[in-house]
């Protein structure tokens, strides 16, 4: 591809292509398409995987505005459309899951099934906000080197940082964070923080719903991904060991298994 235009902008996307349905991948806050590097080459066998950078993030465009959730929401709407690929199996982790749910609600004809990871129904808690705020400014100003310690203690889970055998694997994803574009960082940091609550629109979901939770994520608690499941109907809850909030990356191959055995239950044609 790479890149698809999509409303005011370009996203940059990946495509394995092949004939099986299509399992869309949509990325969390501060990351790209490469969060989903371990669960790709798993399913593209068997589904068409196709993941892609919001904007502002990854290897997308960078415009002046169009980061709030509604908005984001409507890329990702767009960009099936234009892809020609409805309905997907759509998989969003934290901004991604906020995503994934606003699409599903709202464009239910666009959607299949919703995997959900370490995200929230909620607005941004208001104790939250001072610290996330600061360490918005602090990335914008003086540069991301000076918050990675908190950056990561955030998306990582406590064994995981304490596991020395994982050492250069999470120094490759700090570094990778240190690599973002600061403005388009800040612009898409600033749309999450801002966000609206989504809980009364659970109910308007009606497709087959998995929610992941990492059992030590601490961004968005595992009492988030419980309220998620409670509203909608069916919804299915599995937490994952060892894990944070970056769960895919953090347990790649508990995850894998729930995601393929949750896909492939729900058939392959």
């Amino acid at each position: 591809m790479p890149q698809v235009n999509v409303s005011d902008t370009r996203l940059y996307v990946e495509d394995t292509g092949g004939k099986g349905p299509v399992v869309l991948f949509s990325h969390g806050l501060l990351y790209s398409c490469r969060m989903w590097d371990a669960q790709v080459p798993s399913l593209r066998g068997r589904f068409r995987c196709i993941s892609y950078d919001h904007r502002g993030q990854g290897q997308s465009e960078i415009p002046k505005g169009g980061y709030d959730l509604e908005n984001l929401a409507e890329d990702a709407a767009a960009l099936i459309r234009v892809l020609g690929v409805p309905p997907v199996h759509f998989v969003g982790l934290s901004m991604g899951g906020m995503v994934g749910m606003r699409v599903a609600a709202r464009h239910p004809e666009l959607v299949r099934s919703l995997v959900l990871l370490d995200t929230s129904a909620d607005p941004e808690p208001p104790k939250n906000l001072p610290r996330y705020r600061m360490l918005t400014f602090i990335e914008r100003w003086l540069g991301p080197r000076l918050v990675m310690g908190a950056v990561m203690k955030i998306m990582h889970g406590a064994t995981v940082r304490a596991d020395p055998s994982r050492a250069a694997e999470l120094l490759a994803v700090r570094d990778r964070f240190i690599a973002m574009n600061r403005i388009g960082a800040v612009r898409a940091i600033n749309g999450v923080l801002s966000r609206r609550g989504i809980k009364d629109e659970l109910k308007n979901i009606r497709v087959p719903t998995l929610v992941l939770v990492g059992e030590e994520d601490t961004a968005t608690v595992p009492a988030k991904a419980e309220a998620i499941a409670a509203g909608i109907a069916g919804a299915t809850l599995v937490r994952v060991p060892l894990a944070g909030h970056l769960s895919p990356i953090d347990n790649p191959g508990f995850v894998t298994e729930q995601l393929s055995s949750f896909l492939t239950n729900l058939g392959t044609s």
